[in-house]
């Protein structure tokens, strides 16, 4: 028996139809594609076509010296002994088969102010080899530039460096699937927007379909966390990107710089970083923008005791972000790596049979300990699919422990419709 007459829930739902729209429009979830665990930025000049391997090989190098069997790079992590040898082995691994996962060929702060001429060649050059590597299979997974910011001292040169690199890669063959562009010193909405309509026009000029090419926005100000009337200008900005905006990224050193922290204590760890990511976090949760953590500047060179000393550091900075959900950072150095990819091989190694054993028991309907709901389930094949792109878990162990899960059951978990979400406790 009901009371109310079925012309009441349709007035509300006719009343609520903006609404819903507004939301599909402004939250669409996770993108659902692989997002990489580090960002290497190398400076335009330096670029070459052995960076990756170049990179790979260093980071190699500086294992077989500082830490050349399981044993020794637990010893220096603090690795529990269960964690050892597939860690170790995994990160000797990744170094050989896919040292970085993602590289930004740097044109802003690494590479400074050059005539325009030397900027225009290392642009094209930039193009060139990004389109040689994904054509030769030696790419990394994602690849594309660090313009210079949208400030007018700078606009004009970054603005026709991107074109540069645009059009070579259009004139090598058209624009690669991992391409992504960094646009940093967002301070106003009104920089995205102008970024906006500068990609609308390439578009249009070359014929590629409209919305092909996002970008990043880099937050390294205070303007772009809090704007003057009390407001988050950075949940601005990601509207201001009309769906472009694909991540986030935390720029440690200008933002710590932008609020007076003393150099010796800038670091990703600083309450002002915290503060700063929450709200990022907060602003792009939802809505398939991506946030990233900054890096640290600490360079894990010189004497072993030294090297040991930065891993250890580099080690622990990448685990606690990868705790308060930032699963992605910058790595300065090639010996940065080795840590890097310890520290996330580590965290989902760690906690991947427990999430396994939950998911299996939701998917089952078979109970537990722990009462879950389509939430948690989101979050637990989430962890696991992020295990699985990065190489910290393989696919059999993963369908062992979930009790025959598929890859497919797990986007279907980890991207659930609206109203799965909103559906009561089973």
């Amino acid at each position: 028996m009901t009371s109310l007459a079925g012309t009441v829930s349709e007035g509300i739902s006719a009343s609520l139809a903006p609404v819903d729209a507004e939301l599909e429009r402004r939250y669409p979830g996770d993108p659902g594609t692989r997002q990489p665990v580090h960002t290497v930025y190398v400076p335009g000049d330096a670029f070459a076509a052995d960076t990756i391997r170049s990179w790979g090989d260093q980071a190699l190098a500086a294992l077989d010296e500082h830490a050349p069997d399981a044993a020794s790079l637990a010893a220096v992590l603090r690795l529990p002994d269960a964690l050892a040898e597939p860690v170790h082995d995994r990160v000797r691994a990744k170094l050989e088969r896919e040292p970085v996962e993602d590289l930004r060929v740097d044109f802003e702060d690494g590479y400074g102010p050059r005539p325009d001429a030397e900027e225009d060649e290392t642009a094209a050059r930039a193009a060139r080899l990004i389109a040689e590597a994904y054509e030769k299979g030696t790419a990394a997974p994602y690849m594309g530039i660090r313009m210079k910011c949208m400030e007018a001292p700078v606009r004009d040169r970054g603005i026709r460096t991107l074109d540069i690199f645009l059009t070579g890669l259009m004139e090598a063959g058209g624009l690669p699937e991992g391409l992504v562009l960094t646009l940093p010193k967002v301070t106003y909405a009104e920089q995205v927007t102008a970024m906006v309509r500068l990609l609308e026009e390439f578009e249009k000029a070359r014929g590629l379909t409209p919305g092909r090419i996002g970008f990043e926005i880099q937050i390294e100000t205070s303007q772009s966390i809090l704007a003057t009337d009390g407001t988050a200008t950075v949940a601005r900005m990601i509207q201001a990107a009309e769906g472009r905006a694909t991540g986030l990224h935390y720029g440690t050193f200008d933002y710590s710089a932008c609020l007076g922290v003393s150099a010796a204590h800038q670091a990703s760890d600083h309450p002002a970083a915290d503060h700063a990511k929450a709200i990022m976090q907060v602003a792009a949760a939802g809505t398939g923008v991506r946030v990233s953590d900054g890096s640290t500047n600490v360079l894990p060179v010189g004497p072993t005791e030294q090297v040991h000393s930065a891993w250890r550091l580099h080690y622990g900075l990448t685990r606690r972000a990868l705790a308060r959900a930032y699963y992605q950072g910058w790595d300065m150095h090639p010996r940065h790596i080795p840590t890097r990819y310890a520290a996330v091989f580590a965290f989902y190694r760690e906690g991947y049979e427990q999430a396994a054993a939950r998911l299996s028991r939701y998917a089952n309907r078979t109970g537990g300990d722990v009462m879950d709901e389509p939430a948690t389930a989101k979050a637990l094949s989430g962890y696991l699919l992020r295990g699985l792109d990065c190489g910290a878990l393989d696919v059999a162990e993963v369908a062992r422990a979930t009790d025959g899960l598929t890859r497919t059951d797990l986007d279907g978990f980890a991207r659930p419709r609206r109203a799965d979400l909103t559906a009561s406790p089973r």
